[in-house]
């Protein structure tokens, strides 16, 4: 996945929106709450986003992932796709989806009806 087919999908979700901060990194958020970060540099994109807790067991065993540099460090269930072979395409879709949708289920019912999403 390339970092524009990364902002095209999170764009495609619901509510969404995009802020580039923290020197350059696309943060994407449902609801003011972010569920997917995209950082590249010249060699490979790397796709942060949460995950289920046995997804944050199982994740970071495929060469390629990892837990979430800072984010994973304060206990949060977040991983990092940085490298090949890493995730296919669908599986990244996937899990940002599934982020995009946990992230906005904590949501509050009032803020979820206000974006549509209930």
């Amino acid at each position: 996945m390339t970092g524009d087919d990364f902002n095209a999908f999170c764009q495609s979700l619901p509510a969404t929106t995009h802020v580039v901060q923290w020197g350059g990194a696309h943060v994407w958020k449902v609801g003011g709450k972010v569920f997917a970060i995209g950082g590249w540099d010249e060699k490979e994109p790397a796709f942060t986003f949460k995950v289920s807790d046995i997804s944050f067991e199982v994740l970071p065993q495929l060469p390629g992932v990892r837990p979430a540099p800072y984010m994973a460090s304060r206990g949060l269930k977040w991983v990092q796709h940085y490298a090949a072979p890493g995730l296919s395409d669908d599986e990244l879709r996937d899990y940002i989806r599934a982020s995009h949708a946990m992230v906005a289920a904590g949501l509050s019912k009032k803020k979820q009806r206000e974006l549509g999403l209930l």
